[in-house]
């Protein structure tokens, strides 16, 4: 028994969930107000060690993968202790986010329910490729981006003030551009199992022209934002910052056009890792100046 709840709480994949750190620390950087630490690192448990790993768990029970997924090379088999896992991740994400701000817990319940939705076999709007990338796109992004912000008991009016709301559709671009690489190395797995995802009807090539738009679009419209607000400093941060993830996509494009092989496991996980490290310095830098 104890067994496997160890395999089942390595299929939360707990350290997959920082990846998504960037999209927290963007949301924490457009405040323009005092940030309490305390209160930013129970957001961050919230999300990143309750929330996401109760939606990936869940995600692995229904997708029972048998190859490589995000943050595991070789996933153990599903059992029922996953569901139990999840379920508790789920509630205690839920209560810990009303103890901090009634508002954010109603997000977080909301996030972990379409979450599900994506994965569940009754609907799955994985199978879906437009639906399940604007489920992502919207709900990692520029959603995720208000509930931090939500969290942090940021007003209304900071909230919906309009380069605040260009911000956040910022994050929705750099997800619209990155997510379909997390599916670059799964065209195998996810045919199996009948999900037509955007990366597989993309193809290789073109999944990495898509997130080439995607990225530089983002990119585009930050600075335009940033430009608004009087950021330039915080703009330059973003580009010196963001330097070796340009180099490491431009070296990866290059590879995969020469042997598609490339989009692998290993090149997509590096990929992710050194983005979410750079552009997570990024905000952080931003946050502090």
């Amino acid at each position: 028994m104890l067994h496997s709840y160890r395999r089942a709480l390595l299929l939360l994949r707990i350290p997959f969930s920082i990846y998504l750190m960037p999209v927290f620390w963007f949301g924490l950087s457009a405040l323009r107000e005092p940030i309490s630490i305390g209160r930013a690192v129970a957001v961050f448990v919230v999300l990143h060690l309750l929330a996401y790993p109760a939606s990936n768990g869940y995600n692995s029970y229904y997708d029972r993968d048998e190859g490589s997924i995000g943050g595991l090379k070789q996933p153990p088999k599903v059992s029922k202790e996953l569901l139990y896992l999840v379920y508790l991740f789920d509630a205690l994400a839920v209560l810990g986010g009303v103890l901090l701000n009634p508002l954010f817990g109603l997000l977080v319940a909301v996030y972990l329910l379409v979450s599900k939705a994506y994965s569940y076999e009754g609907i799955r709007l994985k199978k879906y490729p437009l639906v399940s990338t604007a489920v992502v796109v919207v709900f990692q992004g520029a959603f995720t981006f208000l509930m931090t912000q939500v969290g942090m008991g940021a007003t209304q009016g900071t909230l919906l003030e309009p380069t605040n709301l260009l911000l956040a559709f910022v994050s929705s671009l750099f997800l619209c551009g990155s997510y379909p690489l997390t599916q670059v190395y799964q065209h195998q797995e996810d045919a199996r199992r009948g999900d037509q995802t955007l990366s597989l009807l993309l193809g290789i090539r073109g999944t990495f022209i898509f997130a080439a738009i995607g990225l530089l679009t983002g990119a585009a419209v930050l600075a335009y934002t940033l430009w608004l607000r009087d950021e330039i400093r915080h703009l330059l941060i973003f580009l010196v910052a963001t330097g070796p993830v340009v180099a490491l996509f431009g070296r990866w494009v290059y590879a995969v056009w020469r042997n598609p092989a490339a989009a692998d496991f290993e090149h997509t996980m590096r990929m992710n890792q050194v983005s979410s490290l750079c552009m997570s310095a990024a905000f952080i830098l931003m946050l502090l100046w």
